[in-house]
């Protein structure tokens, strides 16, 4: 640990920067129950505060206990993390309220490796729980806190190495204060802080060049400030480009019904409803100069084939989609950015006379007043939105 900052100075400068200047209003702030807190946590990450404002306080309302969250199906959950991205996170929720409810009668347990042994809960999140809910004197390092001690502290070496790790987790809990009841207060103080002042982008200590711009409270003492390493701390891993993918999706409507796809509980958006599609093809730099153009016409039975291939839909199923309707509307093209590849989705629409069945798979048909209602990843929505198939939240509000 730096000689120049010890866990007394840290923790007192802490909570009275917090005092002054730290965030006030948050729906999920000054919480004492377990449940609240963890719902907060699971969807502040990955997630900017700002949509997390507008969603917290709707699926609190919808699932006001672990008990109600528990009980709930599956899909429901789904539906209403839908467009939050990272759907583990959901499902994560929905095991975690059930194994609260089987193993600890409801109740959230006090325990830190008993929380850290529930589905989705992690080191992090677990200390934030205990924190806050408990008072008990455990540390968190989630992305913010890690930028934050590497540079106060002159850490070295990418965060995401174990050595790095274990070292910062060694410093988060030398830091934290003596007594137990300061714990909720210095948690979110070192949550704010790293949120709103030691940011990745701005930090404030590179902000005030005038007097109108507070001073960072640990300015003469942080290492990454004193040695000019401000915006070289953490260090960053070099991201490789993203590799791109292209598919065809297809939006099969009989009247009023549209012919969805559950997708497999493991993977990319798992558990969601989706489009049928086929399978994603990988772009080569080669091949991919420029973004993929609109097709203007494709064979229906031929994309037919193609996504129903090496699934158990049987031929004379697919001759029965042929037979009512041989081409399907011109696409539309969709690009999709995911953390890890970019996806282009080409989407097409197909008109029957009537809903066909597929028994044994993973297909169902749904109301067109349903489709806003249920667990659909971001893309889709946004592909059912510009055929004016879900109405545009945006528009809809204007």
């Amino acid at each position: 640990m730096s000689k120049t900052l010890n866990q007394d100075q840290f923790a007192a400068a802490l909570l009275c920067w917090h005092q002054q200047d730290g965030r006030t209003g948050l729906p999920w702030q000054n919480l004492h129950d377990p449940y609240a807190i963890w719902i907060s946590e699971i969807m502040l990450q990955q997630t900017q505060v700002t949509t997390v404002l507008e969603r917290y306080p709707r699926l609190m309302q919808r699932f006001p206990t672990v008990q109600a969250l528990a009980a709930a199906p599956l899909d429901d959950v789904l539906a209403e993390w839908s467009g939050l991205g990272y759907y583990s996170r959901a499902r994560n929720l929905h095991a975690c309220a059930k194994q609260i409810v089987r193993e600890y009668g409801g109740r959230f347990p006090q325990e830190l490796t008993q929380l850290e042994s529930l589905a989705g809960i992690g080191r992090s999140t677990a200390g934030a729980i205990a924190a806050f809910a408990f008072n008990l004197r455990t540390p968190i390092l989630d992305a913010n806190v890690k930028r934050v001690l590497a540079r106060l502290f002159g850490i070295k070496g990418p965060v995401q190495s174990k050595t790095v790790s274990d070292q910062l987790w060694q410093l988060a809990q030398t830091l934290l204060p003596q007594e137990a009841k300061l714990m909720p207060r210095y948690t979110q103080a070192l949550m704010d802080f790293g949120a709103t002042w030691c940011t990745a982008r701005q930090p404030i200590c590179l902000s005030h060049q005038n007097s109108l711009v507070k001073k960072c409270p640990f300015e003469n003492r942080c290492i990454a400030k004193q040695s000019n390493q401000v915006m070289a701390l953490p260090e960053k891993v070099v991201k490789t480009k993203s590799p791109e993918f292209d598919c065809e999706m297809l939006i099969i409507q009989a009247q009023e019904q549209i012919l969805l796809q559950r997708r497999p509980t493991e993977g990319i958006w798992g558990g969601l409803w989706s489009l049928p599609e086929s399978s994603w093809q990988k772009i080569t730099l080669d091949s991919f100069v420029q973004p993929p153009k609109i097709k203007k016409s494709f064979s229906a039975k031929k994309l037919l084939q193609m996504i129903f291939a090496s699934d158990q839909v049987a031929e004379k199923v697919v001759d029965q989609f042929i037979k009512l309707s041989d081409k399907p509307t011109r696409g539309l093209l969709l690009k999709h950015v995911f953390t890890h590849r970019v996806l282009w989705i080409q989407s097409w629409r197909i008109q029957l006379n009537k809903p066909i069945s597929i028994a044994g798979t993973d297909y169902a048909w749904f109301k067109l007043n349903e489709l806003d209602t249920l667990g659909l990843p971001q893309a889709i929505r946004l592909i059912f939105r510009e055929w004016n198939l879900i109405p545009d939240a945006d528009k809809a509000n204007e």
